[in-house]
């Protein structure tokens, strides 16, 4: 992996960084493909299922290719979404809202998907931002073996990184399948995050929010 990807992981703080080995860059794509799928041929082994069978011969093979280039792609500074900024000529000053953002990640306890919406906002200081790109942030973070709270405030940094204002507020409302398929198996609850930053830490600004995303 070129030292520039590392150097572009090492951007985000310590205090919220993904964590990650120090050589977590060196194999390729391809590399790890391979070796995932050495690993899931044993796994489903010693599960005692016949990978001679023609429905499971190939799973190996696709669940590393899903792991690698689509579930936690986000792991791989190479696909980090480059923002799209255009001046602020129409002196647009209110906040813009993005919700029912659709997010899916993976419980990095259980590797068991973590499905809901985000809902962003922030309050331009001389830049817009091409929208689509807010729904590209919050997917690039979502692909990573996750923690909801970390991935709150992953996905608020770097909008305020981007768009160069401390005035962003991000929510996300997820459903974990470690709480609804496993352990006490509850279906019916979800969990709430939030990261408030700059004026979304007033009062009447924050209520403004919620009451755009219906809370």
């Amino acid at each position: 992996m070129p030292e520039e990807n590392l150097a572009d992981y090492e951007i985000e703080p310590e205090r919220y960084r993904t964590p990650l080995r120090a050589n977590a860059f060196e194999i390729d794509d391809d590399t790890k493909i391979a070796l995932i799928s050495e690993h899931f041929t044993s796994i489903l082994n010693i599960l005692g299922l016949d990978l001679r069978d023609d429905s499971l011969k190939g799973t190996p093979d696709r669940i590393a290719k899903m792991y690698v280039k689509e579930i936690f792609s986000g792991l791989n500074p190479s696909n980090k979404p480059v923002a799209t900024l255009f001046e602020n000529h129409y002196r647009y000053s209110e906040m813009l809202v993005e919700k029912n953002i659709s997010v899916f990640s993976n419980c990095e306890h259980h590797f068991v998907p973590i499905t809901g919406k985000a809902h962003v906002a922030y309050i331009s200081k001389g830049k817009v931002i091409g929208l689509s790109k807010l729904n590209r942030i919050v997917q690039y973070y979502s692909r990573r073996p996750q923690v909801q709270e970390r991935l709150t405030v992953q996905i608020a940094e770097e909008i305020k990184r981007v768009m160069e204002t401390d005035d962003v507020a991000v929510m996300i409302d997820a459903n974990h399948h470690c709480v609804s398929s496993r352990g006490i198996q509850d279906t019916g609850s979800s969990t709430i995050s939030t990261s408030f930053s700059g004026k979304f830490k007033d009062t009447a600004t924050r209520n403004e929010f919620l009451r755009y995303i219906g809370q």
